[in-house]
């Protein structure tokens, strides 16, 4: 039976290539190089450790290598040890070769929902976690709360109260692996709770109607008109029969301080009106306050939850001011909610912890103030840039929800949406068109615009990619 050898200090599979043990070690090893298991350079045990760890006589390790030295697979020299030597491994299977760009991919990315990774505050994020992880107890390696690290849910209590006005304390704060992480907890909350369906917005993000009707809950489209969706008026909960999709909800989920894509915020009497809902209905407000920190003309508009913490969800996440990759984003629940949301996260803390404390470190030093104040300057240009372009090369087309977020949405000639966009793919850009965020089962009348986000190029390509972009355009 073949048998298999793994050897102290250097790690090996290998399995004996022919009869005897010497001609099975060197089979092996030759194998192990040849297919670049063993990369030029690698230092192999002695044949002393190689004997005693595979049982063998060590005359036998050393016969070995010393036919593969002088078959040039291995270089032995003294002081140096046994070494692979510096030869080109055979090259892998086809199929495993690194998929190489498509001719006619995409040159800029505008799509929304990226930040501009190429920002990525480094060598701050270095110094808080070498701060973070020194000061750590040991016993913050372990498992962890289900609801995140204590230390990073009362940094973001007090970061959350000073700049968006959520009302909450750690006890109350959930962390998650990502808005969709905590959206579908909160789904399936809903479900055990009996509830059938959750109201939206009739333009949003398809990913987030699906995470909803996967766990079994049913998506309504509210009312959208001028002035964004519609949570009061006729059709409304102020009217008789209140409005699609949010008098049967049992919960509904919006994007009130800056709604994705349309940039429109959702005005004090309708705030009002959908927390009102709340209340009389024992229904809940999932706020997605996916960009609240980038506001560029006017104050910040506070949380929706500031109105009513027992019965709005906010959640809030890093992905945009500072990289989605983090996975790190928390909801600050109602106190009813808690006990429901932590038993379906689960037993213990799903989130690298050693993230959650650099992140802690990095809102309380003012680290985190700083990077965003920079952030927000930096997107500012490039929205100014983009208007000014407009402008200059497209006056007929109008930029619209620019007062904050990341994106702009660009109004186009009823009918010219389609081939703008097919223009734009033309131009080598990535965009999207605005029919692409609408709710198959929207009643709203249908826009032709593009959604531009400026966030994700980095500095030095904006111009060009505004270029591009200004060429697609009617």
């Amino acid at each position: 039976m073949a048998k298999t050898w793994a050897t102290l200090g250097v790690d090996l599979h290998l399995q004996p290539a022919g009869p005897g043990v010497r001609r099975g070690l060197t089979g092996a090893l030759r194998e192990a190089v040849r297919t670049g298991r063993l990369a030029p350079g690698t230092r192999l045990p002695s044949s002393r450790t190689l004997a005693a760890d595979l049982g063998i006589a060590r005359n036998t390790v050393a016969d070995a290598y010393a036919d593969l030295v002088a078959e040039g697979w291995l270089t032995a020299r003294q002081g140096s040890g046994t070494r692979v030597a510096d030869r080109a491994p055979a090259a892998p299977p086809a199929e495993a070769a690194r998929p190489r760009r498509a001719p006619g991919a995409p040159t800029h990315d505008l799509v929304p929902g990226t930040p501009d990774l190429a920002s990525f505050p480094r060598a701050e994020w270095l110094r808080a976690a070498r701060r973070a992880l020194t000061a750590a107890p040991d016993r913050a390696l372990g498992y962890g709360d289900p609801r995140g690290n204590l230390v990073l849910r009362t940094a973001l209590a007090g970061y959350l109260a000073r700049v968006r006005g959520v009302r909450t304390d750690p006890e109350r704060l959930v962390v998650c692996s990502g808005f969709s992480h905590g959206l579908g907890i909160l789904a399936a909350v809903l479900r055990a709770r009996g509830a059938s369906t959750v109201a939206v917005e009739s333009y949003g993000l398809d990913a987030h109607w699906h995470l909803l009707e996967r766990a079994g809950l049913r998506t309504s489209p509210l009312p959208f008109d001028e002035r964004g969706t519609v949570t009061d008026g006729p059709g409304g909960p102020g009217g008789p029969d209140g409005p699609d999709g949010l008098e049967g909800a049992g919960a509904v989920l919006l994007t009130p301080s800056h709604q994705f894509p349309m940039g429109v915020p959702l005005s004090p009497g309708r705030r009002a009106a959908v927390v009102d809902w709340a209340r009389r209905t024992g229904g809940l407000v999932l706020e997605d306050d996916y960009d609240g920190e980038f506001r560029y003309d006017r104050q910040p508009i506070g949380a929706l939850q500031g109105l009513d913490p027992d019965h709005v969800v906010y959640l809030g996440t890093a992905s945009k001011s500072l990289a989605p990759g983090l996975r790190l984003a928390w909801m600050a629940l109602p106190p009813s909610l808690v006990e429901e949301v932590t038993a379906a996260k689960g037993r213990s803390d799903t989130c690298g912890v050693l993230d959650q404390l650099t992140l802690a470190e990095f809102i309380t030093s003012g680290a985190y103030d700083r990077h965003v104040r920079a952030a927000r300057l930096r997107y500012r240009r490039r929205r100014d840039a983009l208007v000014s372009a407009l402008a200059e090369h497209a006056p007929e087309v109008h930029a619209t929800g620019i007062a904050a977020g990341l994106h702009a949405v660009l109004r186009l000639p009823p009918g010219t949406e389609p081939a703008v966009v097919q223009a734009a793919a033309w131009q080598n850009l990535a965009v999207h068109g605005l029919t692409r965020f609408r709710h198959p089962r929207s009643t709203a009348t249908p826009l032709d615009a593009l959604v531009v986000g400026y966030g994700t190029p980095p500095d030095h390509t904006w111009a060009t990619a505004l270029n591009a972009l200004c060429r697609a355009l009617p």
